[in-house]
């Protein structure tokens, strides 16, 4: 999004995160507190109206390159399903500092969380990982929990990320077209720590969604916020096709390697899971 013309203001961006938090809530992908959003913004963002108040923040992790850089971040605990009725008490707008590790955070009056979400660290390290190796000024991110996904990662057979790839794209000709990429699995990791991190800012390099295994999901765009959601649904109803078909005793044909291969032939995409 180089193009300042084309840059959302805050107001667009709040409406987009509440946007993105009601339709994981309607997919059931974010039970209670569980979910997280957040919003790069790599141009100068006057905060001062909507979020007047101002604390100092110690980043979880060191973040370079979004030196001087603004995120909206939902926070800790919060509903991602209540975000569009009052984005400015769900919502902390963070500017990260010259050394890349000291920051501000920026909220309004009503805010009802104490702290950034506990994956702020994942959050943080895409970023900064995507900012430092694309240059990209613009990118949304969204850590979600899709039921049928989470549980095929309990299944030990699908925790391989070329099996779950072959299985989840076999179900709609979209599929393939709208993740590509496919989906990078990743192994149990305890949630917040510094492993996960690693593992999905790596993950997050060559796919646009990860599976975190018996846990959930981040996605992310450097389109838009619902395009991040979009990315979770399309893979939430490959599995919910995936998860159908192993109730019924796996007697669904699903689409063939040549089929796929069809589909990818004819909107141009290239992928890797054919």
């Amino acid at each position: 999004m180089t193009d300042p013309s084309a840059r959302p203001d805050l107001d667009e961006l709040l409406g987009a995160m509440g946007a993105a938090g009601a339709r994981i809530s309607e997919i059931d992908a974010s039970e209670a507190g569980a979910g997280n959003i957040s919003v790069l913004m790599g141009w100068e963002v006057d905060l001062g109206e909507l979020f007047p108040e101002t604390e100092p923040l110690t980043l979880p992790v060191a973040a370079p390159a979004l030196a001087g850089h603004t995120l909206l971040v939902t926070g800790s605990g919060r509903r991602l399903r209540q975000i569009a009725a009052d984005p400015l008490a769900n919502v902390g707008a963070v500017t990260v500092g010259d050394d890349g590790h000291s920051a501000t955070l920026h909220h309004h009056p009503r805010r009802l969380f104490e702290r950034l979400t506990s994956e702020f660290n994942s959050h943080l390290g895409v970023h900064d990982d995507q900012v430092a190796r694309r240059g990209i000024d613009f990118q949304a991110v969204v850590h979600a929990q899709p039921p049928h996904l989470t549980y095929l990662s309990h299944l030990a057979g699908y925790r391989d990320t070329r099996m779950f790839n072959r299985r989840i794209l076999r179900w709609e000709p979209e599929t393939v077209v709208s993740l590509a990429a496919g989906v990078g699995v990743l192994p149990f990791l305890v949630p917040g720590s510094a492993e996960m991190m690693a593992a999905n800012v790596a993950g997050l390099r060559d796919h646009e969604i990860v599976l975190w295994s018996k846990h959930g999901v981040m996605s992310r765009s450097d389109i838009s916020v619902t395009r991040a959601v979009d990315r979770v649904e399309y893979a939430e109803t490959g599995a919910r096709y995936e998860y159908m078909d192993l109730v019924a005793g796996g007697r669904g044909e699903g689409l063939s390697d040549e089929e796929l291969r069809r589909v990818a032939d004819e909107f141009g995409v290239e992928t890797t899971w054919i």
